[in-house]
């Protein structure tokens, strides 16, 4: 491999590590908030699903991030280079604010942006721009519907239960936690293997879009790496801002953030895990009283969801500029 692929693979991975620091809360917040593990143990369970998850459904998500949403062939390094530091600068600027934004909406601005400079819009396949859309806008309502209904219908078959059954609810998690790191696991962790199988057949090291079995495990090792670290100033906004969150609410955001994620990944459509549990947090409360969300932090994550894509074009095609313009970096790369 020439030394430029190994240096954007490194990127990938270390996108990928990002995205399992960034999103680690979406999995683990309500489980801690509800006091149902340990946030060490809760991490530790995530990190060992996140890890499996690729492995065991598939890597539709892949294919449809490298190979349905650009014409590789009008491709080079310097638009993927491009691409992954646009997602890895929002990411960190993003996880320093504390502000549950979209790993996934981060790479889909960046590839954007990177190769609407570098190698023109015409390179978009419109057909696959547009499978990753509709995934990535529809997926909050959905999960904001699931949640709301999976509560109601929890709260109806609860109504005569004793305060025991908080017992079950916290135990349950185990399963529904699980589920639910498959699921972003197998999710989150294709759009890096998507990325660095595109750069593999850009060099020519592959000759088709295949993605090799060593590029899954380092993808899975990186996510699940970075989920093991935790993103704590995350997990304090998902855990605590919206509402008080109790075991039930916990259960409920898990199993219907399960079912939304790993549906998608199933038939390839590129999902936000932070939009999409975000979006169950406040349909599981709203199932209780409307009043129980606070709005106004609902909003400000909205805000980051929707300035998410263009301010990681943005800064994707400013890298790509300095990357074939200034002197020094262009002998690098």
């Amino acid at each position: 491999m020439p030394p430029t692929l190994l240096v954007l693979i490194a990127l990938a991975l270390f996108f990928d590590f990002l995205n399992g620091l960034h999103d680690s809360s979406n999995i683990v917040a309500t489980m801690i908030s509800s006091r149902a593990f340990r946030p060490q143990t809760a991490l530790g369970i995530t990190a060992v699903a996140e890890f499996t998850g690729p492995f065991l459904f598939g890597v539709a998500v892949a294919k449809t991030i490298g190979d349905e949403v650009v014409r590789s062939e009008a491709l080079t390094l310097q638009v993927l280079f491009a691409a992954l530091i646009g997602a890895i600068f929002w990411n960190l600027l993003t996880w320093f604010l504390g502000i549950p934004s979209s790993s996934s909406h981060a790479l889909v601005g960046g590839i954007l942006g990177a190769v609407a400079i570098g190698a023109g819009l015409n390179t978009i396949k419109l057909a696959g721009l547009e499978k990753i859309l509709i995934a990535l806008l529809t997926s909050p309502l959905i999960g904001f519907v699931a949640g709301y209904l999976l509560t109601k219908v929890i709260f109806f078959l609860a109504q005569s239960a004793s305060p025991r059954i908080n017992i079950f609810f916290k135990r349950s998690q185990l399963l529904t936690a699980l589920a639910l790191a498959f699921s972003h696991g197998t999710n989150d962790a294709q759009k890096t293997m998507g990325v660095i199988t595109l750069g593999l057949v850009i060099s020519g090291v592959l000759p088709t879009f295949q993605v090799p079995t060593w590029v899954i495990a380092a993808s899975a090792g990186a996510i699940a790496l970075g989920t093991a670290f935790g993103g704590w100033r995350l997990i304090r906004t998902l855990g605590g801002k919206f509402y008080k969150i109790r075991p039930v609410h916990s259960f409920a955001t898990q199993l219907s953030s399960a079912v939304v994620i790993l549906g998608a990944s199933m038939v390839g459509g590129p999902v936000s895990t932070t939009q999409v549990v975000s979006s169950v947090i406040m349909g599981v409360g709203s199932a209780e009283r409307f009043s129980k969300v606070r709005w106004g932090v609902a909003e400000e994550i909205i805000t980051a969801w929707v300035i998410t894509i263009p301010s990681a074009a943005l800064i994707s095609a400013i890298t790509y500029w300095l990357l074939t313009n200034v002197p020094f970096l262009v002998t690098l790369f």
